[in-house]
């Protein structure tokens, strides 16, 4: 069980919440209720005094000079859902929508935004019940926080818009009727509060940091097992050569592929070449990077998604009503613009490993794409993977073309009441497409250097049990999961195995580092 309460929230919390790992519950301690409470109460108190609250008695964004009045306030909120539902594009999936869901509990638990205990446990009973909004893409410039898409998660709150649940979309009145749910009303200012806010581009970017942390871990397995494949030279990844230039992520990658490579077959012959090419012998240096700049991403994600970011704010310990622009998602538009350009680099790495691997000319002795085949007659129909390596080309060539940051194409919005805006949810989803391809590459990359070390292998050229227990185990695995190919197949059906083991991260690689 995992709550929501004064405390901290991880992004790994929300990782487990969003694929429906946990269950999640609502803090019962009075000092938590307190403090969701209290900024609600004051807003109330507030309101009787007749002061100018924007976006609850005003209009929003360049229309708040408008005074809205008094019977009119408690419909504010409502109006506001409706005429902001005007996204496009596919669809956020279950696991992304209810990663929003959490994420905007998360905000709103901070007690700053003037919400009522009572809408934070229905938003948790939602989680709960495996009930989420059905969220379009596109829409969002980042600020005033992710307004449209935000507007759809506020709609199901009361009863309106779509919801995903058991695998079906519902008109949410519907499935709210046959669950017997009774929706909310919105009271001043909880319309605002929903969707003034990060929460969308805040939600993708944990799910993107937790991904690109098992990609790191997962390039540098294949390039392990390339290294083994192609006869490589295990001192390319010494000690010594990483304290004389030490950054600690570098490191961390050169001791996770020292660590695969201490066996008694990587020392036997070496390679005839004094060093291996880059994407070998380089690779810590390229994935290092990535992993150097994971700590700072995941200290940054971790801020905005323990952070109040609508506004106003209601601060009822100062007695202050905070008009400001905590909504601007730059930090999280950095991160992602910053990530995706790592993770396509790991894509590239991949791309040229599997090149070395496939093609005679530089694999040292194995054969054309890898081909496994008994009967020699066989070779002129067969191809193994050079179709498989021709695709990864492509997918590398899209992601790499993805990794242009989007933060540098900030639009005037709104009668240029917007007029700066962050692009961070643009940003968090590109990333999330780069890593999903680099993760078609990766799976492909194992393929392929899984073949490589079992041909070396059957060439009497390497003993399986003198590798390393790390990979010797992790090659067993794999082995139950993918056939070694030898005569032609289609090899989309193992590609979507993979990729589903993958984004399950079903091997746990390098678990002490």
């Amino acid at each position: 069980m995992i709550e929501f309460s004064a405390e901290q929230f991880s992004i790994e919390s929300l990782c487990q919440l969003a694929v429906g790992d946990e269950k999640a519950q609502l803090s019962q301690s009075p000092e938590f209720k307190d403090q969701i409470d209290s900024s609600y109460n004051f807003l109330q108190t507030l309101l009787k005094t007749g002061k100018e609250i924007y976006g609850v008695n005003t209009g929003y964004g360049d229309s708040c000079v408008r005074k809205v009045s008094e019977h009119n306030v408690k419909n504010l909120p409502l109006q506001l859902t409706r005429y902001h539902q005007c996204g496009l594009g596919e669809y956020f999936s279950f696991e992304q929508a209810r990663a929003i869901q959490v994420a905007r509990v998360v905000s709103l638990k901070q007690g700053k935004s003037a919400v009522r205990y009572e809408l934070l446990n229905f938003m948790v009973d939602q989680l709960n019940k495996g009930i989420a909004p059905l969220i379009p893409q596109e829409g969002s410039v980042g600020a005033s926080g992710d307004l449209t898409p935000l507007a759809y998660l506020a709609a199901t709150l009361v009863g309106e818009g779509h919801v995903m649940y058991q695998g079906e979309v519902y008109p949410t009145s519907e499935l709210y009727k046959k669950l017997e749910i009774t929706p909310l009303e919105l009271q001043p200012k909880e319309g605002l509060a929903l969707m003034n806010g990060t929460a969308v581009m805040t939600a993708l970017a944990c799910l993107a940091y937790e991904k690109a942390d098992y990609l790191a871990r997962l390039a540098s397995r294949i390039t392990s097992l390339a290294s083994l494949a192609l006869k490589g030279n295990a001192y390319h990844f010494a000690e010594g050569l990483f304290e004389a230039k030490p950054h600690q992520g570098q490191s961390l990658i050169a001791q996770r592929i020292r660590q695969d490579l201490q066996s008694k077959s990587s020392r036997q012959e070496q390679d005839k070449r004094i060093q291996d090419r880059y994407s070998i012998r380089c690779a810590p240096h390229i994935i290092g990077v990535l992993q150097d700049f994971l700590p700072f991403a995941k200290n940054t994600i971790t801020t905005e998604l323990n952070s109040a970011n609508d506004n106003p704010l209601i601060d009822p310990k100062r007695e202050q009503v905070l008009h400001g622009g905590n909504f601007y998602g730059g930090h999280i538009g950095f991160v992602m613009d910053s990530l995706k350009n790592l993770i396509a680099n790991v894509a590239d790495l991949i791309d040229r490993q599997v090149a070395l691997l496939v093609d005679t000319k530089f694999n040292n002795g194995l054969p054309s794409n890898l081909s496994f085949l008994k009967d020699k007659e066989d070779i002129s129909i067969n191809h193994g993977f050079k179709a498989l390596q021709i695709s990864i080309s492509a997918w590398t060539a899209e992601a790499l073309k993805n990794t242009i940051p989007v933060s540098i194409f900030s639009r005037s919005t709104e009668c240029h009441n917007q007029d700066k805006v962050s692009m961070g949810t643009i940003s968090a989803r590109d990333c999330l497409n780069v890593i999903r391809l680099t993760e078609q590459c990766a799976v492909a990359g194992l393929m392929i250097s899984y073949q490589g070390v079992r041909l070396r292998a059957h060439q009497s050229e390497l003993e399986m049990k003198d590798l390393s227990q790390d990979v010797l185990s992790f090659m067993e695995s794999f082995s139950k999961e993918f056939t070694l190919l030898s005569e032609d197949r289609p090899l989309e059906p193992d590609l979507r195995n993979l990729l589903t083991l993958v984004n399950e991260q079903k091997w746990s690689l390098y678990p002490n580092n």
